[in-house]
């Protein structure tokens, strides 16, 4: 055998590859879930599907299909493409996006359609109120993003948007003016991150065990003067002046999204603003180069004159304002007052949206809205009277969170430093 010089020859490099059946099996098991449904629990009649108001000035007319057969003509097509995700798999071909998100959008379609058997499934009402359950979703997760980017895992999501809606609900009802509410909120919101970035980057103490105390402590310390303050003094201090809706002229007519994008109160305009400005500034300014660079190489980010944890500091205050915004929401929008742990988990959610959304503002937006829609669903198949028994409906959410979470977000790696404090020198 003759050896020769790494310059005289090019060697090509192995490239290591391995099927990947996670996606895949995730489709057949929804696949098998509603073929099992139409088989045990077969609907028959129209649905019928709402586009529009009647008395909108551009108005759709409402949609009527045959239950059964479209149920089983949709269900034949997601098997075909399950068989399609498969091949890709054996052919060790990464799961292709344009095939999970028709069979995502076919599968709520062929659920709609059985659920809606004889009765009415009023689109844009399902839209409108999916957007409006996803907002503190939104927020909390956009605040989880900034976070992590700069290398601080905030668990303390949930406390964020707790201390935001108690401080919106207070300061909204003593000033009765929403947007002073809505700057106590953001208050509320950093005090809670101040607290997580002083333990956990200044003292070293463990982000993840902070973030679940101070969970705790705010839970336990609102629900203390929810009961020793507000309810004493309802009138004075749990009775806050609350946005309303502010239709867009024309836009707000159009049929569908109308209602859903251009017939909104002030933090959902604010929300969909929010989402553009951080991801625009997370990858084409400064600012989010020196954030991320500081939550995937801190020492390398030191070296170039970069102040790490000052950096971490402030962008974890930041993070916490954005959250608090969403905590806002519960009391300045949704409710007419705060209630007792009435964000019920939701910073759960929205951290894992964060983890499902990839670290990606974009993504972790568009996972905030599938749950959101998830828990709108919920309700709507109350109202429509489905078989499902109703302890199944109350799980349907976080179902649709553990199978995004497991069965979608497939191997993906996080910040390189998140969770990891920075000891200069």
């Amino acid at each position: 055998m003759t050896l020769t010089r790494a310059a005289d020859t090019a060697v090509p490099l192995a490239v290591v590859t391995r099927r990947r059946f996670k996606v895949p099996i995730t489709l057949a098991i929804a696949t098998l879930l509603l073929a099992a449904l139409f088989l045990f629990s077969p609907r028959d009649g129209v649905s019928t599907f709402k586009l529009g108001e009647p008395d909108a000035a551009l108005s759709l007319a409402d949609i009527g299909v045959p239950t059964a057969a479209t149920c089983w003509i949709v269900l034949a097509v997601l098997a075909l493409l399950t068989l399609w995700a498969f091949w890709d798999a054996w052919s060790f071909r990464p799961a292709r996006l344009w095939l999970t998100i028709p069979f995502a959008v076919l599968g709520v379609f062929a659920f709609l359609v059985w659920a809606g058997a004889g009765g009415l499934v009023p689109v844009p009402s399902l839209l409108v109120g999916a957007v409006s359950l996803s907002v503190p979703l939104v927020f909390g997760a956009l605040g989880g993003v900034i976070g992590e980017r700069v290398g601080v895992v905030n668990v303390a999501i949930e406390g964020q948007l707790l201390l935001g809606a108690f401080s919106a609900a207070v300061l909204s009802s003593l000033t009765q003016n929403p947007f002073v509410g809505l700057l106590g909120a953001m208050v509320g919101g950093v005090l809670v991150s101040f607290v997580l970035a002083a333990f956990a980057i200044k003292y070293l103490v463990d982000q993840v065990i902070v973030g679940v105390v101070l969970n705790v402590l705010v839970t336990g310390l609102t629900g203390f003067l929810y009961g020793a303050l507000l309810v004493p003094n309802e009138a004075t201090l749990n009775d806050p002046a609350r946005f309303g809706r502010v239709p867009i002229p024309f836009l707000s007519e159009i049929p569908v999204i109308g209602p859903v994008l251009f017939d909104q109160t002030f933090i959902v305009y604010l929300m969909f603003v929010t989402v553009v400005i951080v991801s625009w500034a997370l990858y084409r300014t400064r600012w989010g180069l020196r954030l991320r660079a500081v939550g995937e190489h801190p020492q390398a980010a030191d070296t170039v004159g970069i102040r790490v944890n000052p950096t971490r500091f402030w962008n974890v205050s930041l993070a916490g304002a954005i959250a608090g915004i969403g905590g806002a929401y519960f009391t300045l929008v949704s409710v007419p007052q705060f209630g007792k742990e009435m964000t019920a988990g939701l910073g759960f959610i929205a951290l894992a949206a964060v983890i499902f959304g990839r670290w990606d503002p974009i993504r972790a937006t568009l996972a905030a809205l599938l749950f959101g829609f998830a828990t709108n669903l919920q309700n709507l198949l109350t109202v429509l009277k489905t078989p499902i028994p109703s302890e199944f409906m109350l799980m349907l959410p976080y179902v649709v969170t553990i199978l995004a979470v497991a069965g979608f977000a497939g191997q993906i790696r996080g910040p390189a430093a998140s969770g990891k404090p920075y000891i200069k020198g």
